[in-house]
C-alpha cells in the first residue's frame, strides 16, 4: 500500500461509525465522488484497504482521490437526502449521472389560411399559435401525428392553396390517413374543420374528443347533413380504432414508472437505463440512458433511480423495477416524502407486468445497439439470453460446437463463432476426431474442447482465432454432452459459461441444457430464436463437413482399390483431377503428369478405370 493510501486509510479508520455524507476531493479540491453511508468509518474505510476488491471505475476513483471530507447525519434517511443534494449541486465525476436534456416540445398551428399542426422543439416569433410548453417530446410527437392521421390533415411538405391541384394524392390519401387537398377537391370549410377538430382532440384528449363528435354527428344527421355525419362517424371510428390499438401498451396500474437496465457485451463497457412512463394507464413517456456498466447490479439500480428522480418533478404512485434494489425502504420513503404521498417500489412479476419488462428491456437493448455494434434485435436477444442464463453482460461472443458422423466413421466437428449475434464466418473451424476410433459424441466433444484451448494456450498473445476466449459456449446436446466437457474447462483453469442445446423429437431446439438439469425457452422468445439459430447453424456445419470427408473417403477408396494406388496416390489424383469422371477421361500422358504416378501406374489405372465402365 502507497504512502498516500495509508495516510487516507489512517484518517478513515478515526471516523465514527455513525450514519453521514462522505465527499471524496482530487488534489484541486474539487469533489469527484459523494457517497452515503450507515457506518462512516467501516464505509470509507473499505477504498482505502485492500485493492484488490475493488472495480476499475472504484480504482480509479481512489487514485485520484488527494482528501475527503464527511458530514455527519442523524439517520441514514437523512444522509440519502443530503447525497442527493450534493450530487446535483457538485455532479461529481464518479457518480452515475443522467443527463436531463428532455427541454420542452409545442404543438405548432400554422397561421396561414389552410393550417395544419406540428410537433416542434422550439417556440418561435412566427406569428404560429403554439400549445405547451410540454415536458414530453414523446407525448407531443406521438399525439400529433395520431392527430393527422385520425382527422386526414396532409403529413407532407405541401403548400395551400398553392399545391391544390398541382399533382396526384399520396399513399396516405389512399390509405384513409388525409383527405388529399393536393387533388383541388377538398372545400376549404371541410378542411378547417378538420384542422379544428384536431386542435380540439389535441387539447381535451379522447374522451373529449368523441363525446364532441357523436353530439356533432347526431345533430348532423337530424339536420339531415348525411355526408357530413357520415365524416364526423368515420373521425369517432378512427378515434376508437386507435384506443384499442393504446390498451396493447395500455397497463391496469394506472399511473407508475417502469425501470429496466440492460448490460451490454463486456467489450463495450456499456448499459443502458430504460424507463417506460405511464399516467391514466397509458404509455405517454419513454426515457433511455446509456451509462458505463455497473459493477454492482442492485447499487447502480438504486442510484439510477434516484439520480432520475432528482431531475424529474413528477413522482408516480408505483416505481416497478424487476429486481430488489439497494437502500430501497430508504428511497421508498424518499419518493414519498417527495410527492407527499405513499410511494411503493415494485418487483411484482404477473403476466402483465412481465410483459412490460420486456418491453422497456427491448426498448433499451434497441438505443444500446449503436453503441455495441449489433442491431436492435440482436442486442434484445443476447440480453435475454445473458437474463435467462444468469450472465454478468451480454455475451459478444458465442462459440457453438457439434459433433457429426455415419455409425462412428468419419467422426468430425464443427465449430462456428457468433458476434454480437450473427455468424462470424471467418472464425469457423473444422476438426476431425483423432482420439479414438468409432462412436462417442462424449469423448469426441471434449476431445474438441481439449484440442481448442490447448491451442489458446500457444496462441493467446496474437488475440485473434484460437487465441480469443468465448463469452458463452453451446454445445448441440445435453446434459451429458456438458458433463463431458467441464472437466476440460477445468484441466485448463477456465471459467467460460458452458450450456448445451437439447432439441426435441423434430430435432427443434427445445432448452438449454445444464449438467444438472434443463432450462426452458418457451417463455423467452427472443434468446429462443437466437439459440436456434446457433444450433441450426452448427448443425448444418458439422454435417456439411462430414459429408465432404465422407465424399472425399468413397472417392478415395475407390483409386485405393487400383493395383499399385495407395492414399498418396490417390490423395495425389483427386488433387490434379478433382473429379473420378476427369480421371476416368484421363489420357495415361495426362495421367503421368501427376506427381509419383509413372507410366506403368498409369497404364494400370487407366485399364482399370476404362474396365469398370
Amino acid at each position: 500500500m502507497n504512502e498516500k493510501l495509508q495516510t487516507l486509510r489512517k484518517k478513515a479508520m478515526q471516523l465514527p461509525l455513525t450514519p453521514g455524507v462522505y465527499l471524496m476531493k482530487n488534489r484541486q479540491g474539487e469533489i469527484i465522488y459523494v457517497g452515503k453511508a450507515k457506518a462512516l468509518k467501516n464505509r470509507v474505510s473499505q477504498y482505502f484497504g485492500s485493492q484488490n476488491n475493488h472495480g476499475i471505475k472504484v480504482l480509479k476513483m481512489v487514485e485520484n482521490v488527494d482528501d475527503f471530507d464527511v458530514i455527519l447525519t442523524d439517520s441514514e434517511f437523512e444522509a440519502l437526502i443530503l447525497e442527493c443534494s450534493l450530487i446535483k449541486q457538485h455532479s461529481p465525476k464518479y457518480n452515475i449521472l443522467l443527463k436531463d436534456d428532455k427541454g420542452y416540445s409545442y404543438v405548432k398551428i400554422t397561421n396561414e389560411k389552410w393550417r395544419n399542426v406540428y410537433a416542434v422543439l422550439q417556440r418561435e416569433d412566427d406569428g404560429a399559435e403554439y400549445l405547451g410548453p410540454y415536458t414530453s417530446s414523446f407525448a407531443v410527437k406521438n399525439t400529433v401525428d395520431e392527430a393527422k392521421k385520425i382527422f386526414r390533415l396532409p403529413q407532407c411538405n405541401k403548400t395551400f392553396p398553392r399545391d391544390c391541384g398541382k399533382g396526384r394524392p399520396c399513399l396516405n390519401y389512399f390509405i384513409s390517413q388525409c383527405c388529399a387537398p393536393c387533388s383541388g377537391k377538398v372545400p376549404f370549410e371541410q378542411y378547417d374543420e378538420a384542422v379544428n377538430d384536431a386542435i380540439a382532440f389535441i387539447k381535451g384528449g379522447y374522451t373529449h374528443a368523441i363525446a364532441d363528435l357523436e353530439k356533432r354527428m347526431n345533430e348532423a344527421a337530424e339536420n339531415l347533413e348525411f355526408e357530413k355525419a357520415a365524416r364526423l362517424r368515420d373521425r369517432i371510428a378512427a378515434i376508437k380504432r386507435l384506443g384499442g390499438k393504446q390498451k396493447v401498451i395500455s397497463a391496469s396500474v394506472k399511473e407508475q414508472d417502469v425501470f429496466s437496465l440492460v448490460l451490454g457485451s463486456a467489450a463495450s463497457g456499456k448499459a443502458c437505463l430504460s424507463v417506460i412512463r405511464f399516467a391514466d394507464g397509458r404509455l405517454y413517456d419513454s426515457e433511455n440512458f446509456i451509462i458505463d456498466t455497473p459493477e454492482n447490479i442492485s447499487e447502480a439500480l438504486s442510484q439510477l433511480i434516484r439520480r432520475f428522480y432528482m431531475i424529474r418533478d413528477f413522482i408516480p404512485k408505483r416505481v416497478s423495477v424487476e429486481q430488489e434494489i439497494a437502500d430501497e425502504e430508504l428511497i421508498t420513503r424518499w419518493l414519498s416524502e417527495k410527492k407527499g404521498k405513499n410511494v411503493i417500489i415494485s418487483h411484482s412479476t404477473t403476466n402483465e407486468q412481465k410483459k412490460l419488462f420486456d418491453m422497456c428491456r427491448s426498448n433499451a437493448a434497441q438505443h444500446l445497439a449503436p453503441v455495441t455494434g449489433t442491431t436492435g434485435r440482436k442486442a434484445a436477444a443476447l440480453d435475454e439470453l445473458a437474463s435467462l442464463l444468469g450472465l454478468g453482460s451480454a455475451p459478444e461472443v458465442i462459440e457453438s460446437y457439434d459433433i457429426s458422423h455415419t455409425a462412428g466413421s468419419d467422426n468430425v466437428a464443427g465449430m462456428i463463432v457468433f458476434r454480437n449475434g450473427e455468424p462470424y464466418k471467418k472464425a469457423y473451424k473444422r476438426f476431425i476426431i483423432k482420439g479414438f476410433d468409432g462412436q462417442d459424441d462424449y469423448a469426441s466433444m471434449a476431445e474438441v474442447l481439449d484440442r481448442r484451448f490447448t491451442r489458446y494456450e500457444e496462441e493467446k498473445d496474437s488475440g485473434e482465432g484460437f487465441g480469443k476466449l468465448p463469452d458463452l459456449i453451446l454445445l448441440d446436446g445435453g446434459k451429458g454432452q456438458v458433463s463431458a466437457v467441464e472437466p476440460v474447462l477445468k484441466k485448463h483453469n477456465l471459467l467460460i459459461p458452458l450450456f448445451g442445446m437439447v432439441k426435441d423429437g423434430n430435432h427443434r431446439t427445445r432448452a438449454i441444457a445444464l449438467s444438472g438439469g434443463e432450462i426452458a425457452l418457451s417463455s423467452k422468445r427472443k434468446a429462443f430464436t437466437l439459440v436456434s439459430e446457433i444450433q441450426e447453424e452448427v448443425h448444418r456445419f458439422a454435417v456439411s463437413y462430414h459429408r465432404s470427408r465422407r465424399k472425399a473417403t468413397s472417392l478415395s477408396s475407390t483409386l485405393t482399390d487400383i493395383p499399385g494406388v495407395g492414399p498418396t496416390r490417390a490423395k495425389a489424383l483427386l488433387k490434379h483431377f478433382k473429379t473420378i469422371t476427369a480421371i476416368r477421361n484421363a489420357s495415361i500422358e495426362q495421367l503421368c503428369e501427376v506427381e509419383g504416378i509413372s507410366e506403368k501406374t498409369a497404364l494400370i489405372i487407366y485399364n482399370a478405370l476404362k474396365s469398370d465402365d
